[in-house]
Formats: structure tokens, C-alpha cells, sequence
């Protein structure tokens, strides 16, 4: 059959690299994750997009490590630059909880089998590239690489690193969604232009011994970060520095990050500016096989299984949330699909062989920021918050979600479809948000009521966190309040279309900031509410947010005033036990806190 035929996918052997008639590859990706030819994947969009250049591009997926290195050698040195991604989701988080135990599984290989891919593999690929390959450029991109672009804290090792570029080896990082710089990287490098002398590509970072040698675009503002070595010695200039970081990766004209370690500088040039519509349809419309390899026949990659039947509307994520890296990679600001290019790829959908009438999602990061953006682009680019929605929702955001109705709507009257699912996590502080015009606020609650009637498989997924103020705060998060305003209406819609679907609201334990009398508060009250938790997780650090900075230096880095965090075993055990209060073995233990805590009316609320 067709879909058999490896030359409709990027070449991964020499082979198939043969079969094409290439006596030399232009660049050669190597990822962690298996091949699977779908927009989904950013090791399959980099490939499409270069391939779109006329370039000849080659993928070698979960290369093995351990061996004679084979997998690394196997399709020779490319004329341009090896680039690597560690995946779609970051190694440590993938092979670790948060209690730093090992996963048992990874959904992002065949059969999810573990073990296909080290810890950090950017750094482990790029010191094998670079012994095997001493003068051929290697790039780093992908989630892994743009979370540790600078100096950031590892929580697996216990440790501040300083740019994965350092420990790497490798020339080049990319950092965030990486369409734009990796094509004005593989033209200048077509042109023969050195590699060396690349440093002025935005969104990109290398290493050098004099930053003030670097070519620069001459509207950057350079800002000079505290050392590497100074935040080993000072955790608040670690923090002090996140703060920097994070208002420049939010803004329209961001400035020049510049950070010594040792000897040399990491210098981190400003983002493009966020894909436009007609510029991320075409990235969408490119001639993915929606497939895995062939190379994988009759085995199963539960990564690509969950997304199989869905649609990706926007990336990019305002919430701004302090535990949360999706701002940190995809950036604050959203880039929207058109209407047409969505409804095409339900269609492509709706004609696979395996399409049983339901799209699992249309969605994003979250599920309904799409066509979000300020009203008034010139106050925007005054602008360096880190959410739009936190402290409250920006006078000048559209909140409008009329066009995601719409959206909704259309795609349902394709006749292959016989159910829409919204799976992605809905933003109820946006459909919620009492807007100065009345149509809009309407508007809103009519998605609303038209989400939960005909868009959720029997659970709507939404994220309160937490339920106490002090905690919420921290987080960015808005008040319990009004996840109780959305409970009311969930349970009002439901008796009104007689339904019985269920609200499942997400929590987190020992966030910076919380304490065990938080964690009681938050039991009392889903108790009330007759919740009994099940999609619940303890805090994980990971680089590149506010809630790991604080969690490794104590300091809040905005405010640099101490704060709080639950970090032995003992700690944070305590605080999780109160998800699961119900439990009959957990309550003795329960009391015996809150009675030390001098909460003796909350024992008969709580366990009583």
C-alpha cells in the first residue's frame, strides 16, 4: 500500500537515503523520539520545513548511544550541520517523578518500551557528533535545550548548571518553536557564509569569548546577566536574574541576553516575532504522512495513539502560570491557524483509514486561547508581563471566543464526523471574565454551555491548582472562587441537557509557598465541593520557571522576599497525603497534623 512506501517519509537509513538518489545529505536530524511524520512532532516539522528549502534532509530517531555508535556514522557527515532535539518532552521529565523515581514506560517509543534514549540527550548526542565529527556545526533545539539555555537548576542532579551549551559541546542552540531561525540558519549556511561568524540570527545562542566581537542587529539592547560563578556563590542573583530572562522572552523587542561562565559569555539573541497566520498555515501544510515510519509495522507509539485524531488550532500560552514551561518554549504571545487550514486537516482526518467518526481535540495549549491577542498591538509592545490573566486579564486582551464557536460548528458538519472532543484544558478565567461589552461577555457563556453539551467525552478538564490565596498568588493563578462559579454552571448545564459528565479539576502539592495548612484548606474545601481527587501531582521543578527558581534559592524573583517550599521526602509525603483524605489509613496521620497546627475545627470539617 501507498503508506507503505518509505520515500513519503524523511529518509532515516543509508538505504533509504540511497533510494532517493542523495549521494550527500544536507543536514541530518537525530531525536529521541520515535519518527513519526506528524505537526505534532518538532523533529518531523524541522524536517519538513528544510525539506521545503530543497534541501536534503535525513532523521535518524532514537539513535542507540551504547554501541559501536553506528547509528551516528551510518549516513555520513552532512555538507550544512547535524541538528538534535532531545524530543517532545523533556528527557528528565520523562524518565523521572517527582520523587526522582524511574518511569517504567515512555509514551513516545514504540510500545512504549523504556531505555531508547539517555538522560539529557542533547548533551549525550552532541559530545558523540562532535568526536566523530570534530569540524561539522551542531545545533541543539527542541524543549530540553530551550528550557537550559542559561544558567538554570537541575533538580535530578541538585545542582545550578550553566547553559546546556557549555556541557554540550554543541555550536548552536535554538531556542522556542524553531521554524524561523532553522531556515534563515540553513540559508546562510547555503551560502557558503561560516558558521563561526552566524551569531546574529534571532532566537538563536552561541558561545563566545568577547560578545562584544558577535554581530548584532542594531536596535538590540544588550543586558548583562549575573555569571554563572556569582550565582553559585548567590542564589539571589540567580533569582534576580530569572526575572530578566523571563520579561524579555515576553516581549516584542526584547533585549540581548548576555551571561559569562568562566571565561567565555552564552550571548542569547531576541525571538522572531510570533509566526503570523499565513505563516504557520504553511507550516501545517506541509506533506506529513500523519504517520509513524513504516520502520515501526505493527507496534504502537502511545504518544502519537492519544494525538492520532486531533488538531492543533495555536501555540503559544499568555496564562503565564509559575510552574509551567509552555510560555518559556512556545512563547506568551498565540499564533492562530486560519478557519480553512484547520478544516482541512479534520478533513485529511476524517478519510484515515483507521478514523472512526471522532476527533479527539481541537485545542492547543490551552484549549481556547485561539485568535487571543491584544486589542491594541502598540500597547502590547510596551509590554513584558508574563500573563495576561495574572494579576487579572489585560483591559486590552480579546476574549472574545465567538470564532472557536464558530470553529466548533463548522468542523461538525463534516459528514466522516460524528463527535467533536475538546481534550485539552480549558482557561475558565477567560470564558468567565466579565468583559466592559456585554455581546462578548454572552458570547462566552454561550461556547460555554455549547462546550460542555456537545464538546466533552464525560470529563471537562480544567486546572484551579490549588484552593488557598496566599498559594494561588504565588502561582498566578486567580482565586477558588471562581472555579466554584464554573462548578455551579458545570452542574446547571448538566441537569439542563441531562448529562452526567464529570468536572475534573487538577491540583498541585507542595508548590512554593504552600504549606501543610494550605494543603488541609484544599481538602476541606473539594470536600465540600464532593470531590474526590484523583488528577493530582506534587510540584516538579524544571528549568526555566519562576516556581523552580524560587524552590532553589528561597527568593521569589520578582520580589526577592523569601518564600517557603516543602522539599524532604517527610514534607512533601505530608502534604500529599491531604489529596486523600478519604483514606482510612491516611486520617490518623492527618489529625495528628492539624492538631499540631492548632486546627482542631478543621478535624471535624475534614475527617468526621
Amino acid at each position: 500500500m501507498a503508506k507503505y512506501d518509505t520515500n513519503l517519509w524523511l529518509p532515516t537509513t543509508a538505504k533509504e537515503v540511497k533510494n532517493r538518489g542523495w549521494e550527500q545529505l544536507d543536514v541530518i536530524l537525530f531525536s529521541s523520539d520515535a519518527y513519526i511524520d506528524h505537526p505534532s512532532f518538532g523533529a518531523a516539522v524541522i524536517g519538513r520545513v528544510l525539506e521545503s528549502m530543497n534541501l536534503k534532509v535525513a532523521i535518524v530517531p532514537q539513535p542507540n548511544w551504547r554501541d559501536d555508535l553506528r547509528d551516528f556514522k551510518k549516513l555520513g557527515c552532512p555538507k550544512l550541520f547535524f541538528g538534535i532535539s532531545a524530543g517532545s518532552m523533556d528527557s528528565m521529565i520523562n524518565h523521572y517523578t517527582a520523587a526522582k523515581r524511574r518511569r517504567n514506560d515512555d509514551a513516545y517509543t514504540p510500545d512504549g518500551k523504556a531505555g531508547m534514549r539517555p538522560d539529557r540527550p542533547s548533551i549525550v548526542y552532541s559530545k558523540i557528533l562532535k568526536d566523530l565529527f570534530p569540524d561539522i556545526p551542531v545545533v541543539l533545539g527542541g524543549i530540553e535545550a530551550s528550557l537550559r539555555r542559561l544558567t538554570h537548576y537541575d533538580y535530578w542532579d541538585d545542582e545550578l548548571k550553566p547553559s546546556i551549551l557549555f556541557e554540550s559541546g554543541a555550536d548552536m542552540l535554538i531556542y522556542g518553536m524553531g521554524e524561523k531561525p532553522i531556515k534563515n540558519l540553513a540559508r546562510l549556511a547555503s551560502k557558503g557564509i561560516p558558521f563561526e561568524s552566524l551569531t546574529n540570527i534571532p532566537q538563536t545562542a552561541v558561545i563566545t569569548k568577547d560578545y562584544n566581537t558577535c554581530a548584532k542587529n542594531k536596535k538590540w539592547d544588550d543586558i548583562i546577566l549575573s555569571s554563572h560563578q556569582t550565582c553559585i556563590k548567590d542564589k539571589k542573583a540567580f533569582a534576580r536574574n530569572f526575572r530578566f530572562i523571563e520579561q524579555e522572552s515576553n516581549s516584542y523587542d526584547a533585549a540581548r541576553l548576555i551571561q559569562k561562565n568562566k571565561d567565555e559569555y552564552i550571548v542569547v539573541n531576541p525571538q522572531y516575532n510570533v509566526l503570523s497566520t499565513k505563516e504557520i498555515d504553511k507550516i501545517y501544510d506541509l506533506p506529513y504522512t500523519r504517520l509513524p515510519h513504516p520502520k515501526y509495522k505493527d507496534k504502537k507509539i502511545p504518544a502519537y495513539e492519544m494525538i492520532k485524531h486531533s488538531v492543533t488550532l495555536h501555540r503559544g500560552c499568555f496564562g503565564g502560570c509559575a510552574f509551567c514551561t509552555i510560555s518559556a518554549h512556545q512563547g506568551k504571545l498565540i499564533a492562530s491557524r486560519s478557519e480553512k487550514s484547520i478544516l482541512k486537516e479534520v478533513d485529511t482526518i476524517s478519510k484515515m483509514d483507521d478514523f472512526k467518526g471522532y476527533i479527539s481535540d481541537l485545542g492547543g495549549p490551552s484549549a481556547n486561547m485561539y485568535n487571543m491577542h491584544g486589542k491594541d498591538i502598540s500597547i502590547c509592545k510596551k509590554c513584558k508581563r508574563a500573563s495576561c490573566v495574572f494579576p487579572n486579564v489585560c483591559f486590552n486582551l480579546n476574549t472574545d471566543h465567538s470564532s472557536l464557536t464558530s470553529l466548533y460548528k463548522n468542523a461538525s458538519q463534516n459528514e466522516n464526523i460524528k463527535k467533536i472532543f475538546i481534550g485539552s484544558g480549558v482557561r475558565y478565567d477567560l470564558v468567565l471574565h466579565k468583559t466592559t461589552d456585554n455581546q462578548i461577555n454572552k458570547n462566552n457563556l454561550f461556547y460555554l454551555e455549547n462546550l460542555i453539551a456537545n464538546h466533552v467525552s464525560g470529563r471537562l478538564k480544567v486546572a484551579p491548582e490549588h484552593t488557598s490565596d496566599s498559594v494561588l498568588r504565588i502561582m498566578r493563578k486567580h482565586k477558588f472562587d471562581l472555579f466554584n462559579i464554573l462548578n455551579e454552571i458545570f452542574i446547571k448545564i448538566n441537569k439542563k441537557y441531562n448529562l452526567k459528565q464529570q468536572l475534573i479539576p487538577y491540583f498541585i502539592s507542595s508548590h512554593p509557598g504552600c504549606h501543610n495548612v494550605d494543603m488541609a484548606d484544599l481538602a476541606i474545601k473539594t470536600k465540600e465541593l464532593n470531590f474526590k481527587l484523583e488528577q493530582v501531582q506534587d510540584f516538579t521543578p524544571t528549568p526555566m520557571t519562576v516556581a523552580t527558581v524560587i524552590y532553589y534559592s528561597g527568593y521569589h524573583p520578582y520580589s526577592l522576599e523569601k518564600v517557603y517550599t516543602a522539599k524532604t521526602k517527610k514534607e512533601k509525603e505530608l502534604q500529599r497525603n491531604f489529596f486523600f483524605w478519604y483514606k482510612k489509613e491516611i486520617k490518623p496521620i492527618l489529625i495528628k497534623e492539624l492538631k499540631k497546627a492548632h486546627k482542631f475545627e478543621w478535624v471535624e470539617k475534614l475527617l468526621k
